[in-house]
């Protein structure tokens, strides 16, 4: 694969409390530099991006109910609403675990319907399960509420948690949505060797904050 097939698959990411105008700027230019598939932003952010890309290729992608969750499914879907209209293409949106674990598959299906609908063909809806938080069996099941909510893609984790993507979970994932749905590997991808194991596995996407040097081959070892 080439420089530019490696950009395809990634999502270059910037999602810190403390990330400055500066930096999503320059978050920006690399992406425009890299080809990257898009930019991952916190909500504020969505707008200034959408300037800077306006005219690329790169789209815009932000989080919802980032990083917990645990907001209403209402909230939800007006921050995917106000997100579109501020321009975003994408939108990664945060399970209820909770009811997950509950076993209410009513709710947590209904959560991400909801984001869908808001979404309403404008934007791509990637579902965060939060693999680290999970068994299997509740990781199989957040695959399969996701995939009859109508999702686009399902994604491992927000980073924030207590791990991020594995070799192992991606397969899992994959094996669950099979070919119609999108994989993105997010958490602990830090260099080619990761992202190459992860789109081995099944990933189409790659959620990261290391995607100069994925791009650029810096780095060595497994990078998780």
């Amino acid at each position: 694969m080439t420089e530019k097939s490696y950009a395809h698959y990634i999502d270059h990411t910037l999602l810190k409390a403390e990330a400055t105008k500066e930096q999503i700027i320059q978050l920006c230019e690399e992406a425009k530099i890299h080809q990257f598939a898009s930019v991952c932003v916190n909500p504020h952010w969505v707008q200034v991006c959408a300037e800077i890309l306006k005219g690329t290729n790169v789209k815009v992608c932000t989080v919802i109910g980032f990083p917990l969750g645990v907001t209403s499914t209402q909230t939800k879907a007006f921050e995917t609403e106000q997100a579109i209209a501020h321009g975003a293409t994408e939108v990664d949106m945060v399970i209820n675990i909770g009811a997950l674990k509950d076993q209410n598959d009513n709710a947590v299906q209904q959560d991400i319907a909801a984001v869908v609908q808001a979404a309403s063909g404008k934007a791509l809806v990637k579902v965060i399960i939060e693999t680290s938080l999970l068994t299997e069996e509740e990781k199989i099941r957040a695959c399969e509420l996701s995939k009859q909510a109508g999702a686009d893609f399902v994604k491992t984790s927000t980073g924030f948690s207590t791990g991020g993507a594995t070799v192992e979970d991606i397969k899992l994932m994959r094996s669950t949505v099979g070919s119609e749905m999108g994989v993105k590997a997010s958490g602990g991808v830090r260099n080619r060797q990761a992202a190459i194991d992860m789109i081995e596995a099944g990933a189409t996407r790659i959620g990261t904050s290391n995607g100069i040097a994925i791009v650029s081959g810096e780095g060595s070892g497994a990078g998780y």
